[in-house]
């Protein structure tokens, strides 16, 4: 079995090649059961270990492995770590060990440009970054890579890192830091957020027609990057239904709010893919992709990770 780095990850990883690979998964459907959540009870406290299963009907095997250690961040280490383990479908025998926080990472961000390819104005060349963690840059790459994007504006917490990480990219972008959402969110025709935020980030009032928000960071019912008024004025977009109503705090939290309901959603990316349903109704519409991750996506990442390595 072969063990693959998250160097070897990020090298096989091509964007518009998992993009693809992503679209072309989603259209044909794999088997993906719920995922797993087990609360483990350790000495320094509670930790969960989430097992995420997928497999094609005649294909690949595959199940992604999580730690989750909230704890971690007094020792100095990253609180989520996984790994994921890719089988060949004849006998299941496996063929690789992955490193699973570089996988997820890379197929999240695919993941919300296979959306914005599908949904946002084909002339869409501006973006805010909302955020400044690990999936920030992937975000302003993979985006890049499906729209003509020429201006970057990054906002964080942290000023400081947004400085940095737009440095990065000013050779690329006309890139800078903001200060200020309220003026930067009606300046972008692409929002795209990465956050733990528990509290709105994004108002409604300031979303401009035609413009497409991304919200990746809120996976908890409990956190949330949006106001009620962001769900409300917006055509609102999922990964699966499942993990919408799960999951994605943005949107349970308008519910709960009287400001959107479920059979509001106009559809999860795999009806938008196949054109069972449609995307954007208008260049003035405002569209809103909610994603919580899906263990489709992980498969689809691992096998191309596994099948450019193997054919190089």
């Amino acid at each position: 079995m072969r063990i693959i780095s998250a160097q070897e990850v990020a090298g096989a990883l091509a964007w518009p090649a998992l993009i693809e690979r992503l679209a072309n998964t989603f259209r044909h459907g794999v088997e993906a059961p719920p995922r797993h959540h087990h609360a483990m009870h350790r000495p320094d406290g509670e930790a969960t270990m989430l097992l995420m299963p997928a497999w094609e009907q005649a294909g690949y095997i595959g199940m992604k492995m999580v730690n989750v250690f909230p704890q971690n961040a007094n020792a100095g280490l990253p609180a989520i770590s996984g790994l994921y383990i890719l089988c060949e479908g004849q006998h299941g025998t496996p063929l690789a060990c992955i490193d699973g926080s570089a996988l997820t990472s890379r197929r999240t961000a695919a993941a919300s440009a296979l959306a914005a390819r599908e949904l946002s104005r084909q002339d869409a060349s501006s973006l805010l970054v909302v955020g400044t963690g690990k999936l920030a840059p992937m975000l302003i790459e993979a985006h890049a890579a499906v729209r003509p994007i020429r201006k970057v504006r990054i906002w964080g917490r942290n000023p400081d890192k947004a400085a940095a990480l737009a440095e990065r990219f000013r050779d690329r972008f006309d890139c800078e830091p903001v200060n200020d959402l309220e003026t930067a969110v009606p300046a972008a025709d692409i929002i795209s957020c990465a956050t733990l935020s528990t509290e709105p980030l994004i108002r409604g009032e300031w979303l401009q027609p035609g413009s497409h928000l991304d919200l990746v960071g809120a996976f908890r019912p409990t956190m949330r990057e949006t106001d009620s008024e962001c769900v409300a004025r917006s055509e609102v977009f999922v990964d699966t239904y499942a993990g919408a109503m799960g999951e994605a705090g943005d949107l349970l939290q308008a519910i709960d709010e009287g400001a959107f309901s479920e059979t509001s959603m106009r559809a999860e990316l795999a009806e938008l893919i196949r054109g069972d349903k449609p995307g954007r109704t208008s260049d003035d519409a405002i569209t809103l992709f909610k994603s919580v991750g899906a263990s489709l996506e992980d498969l689809a990442a691992a096998i191309e990770v596994w099948e450019a390595l193997e054919g190089s």
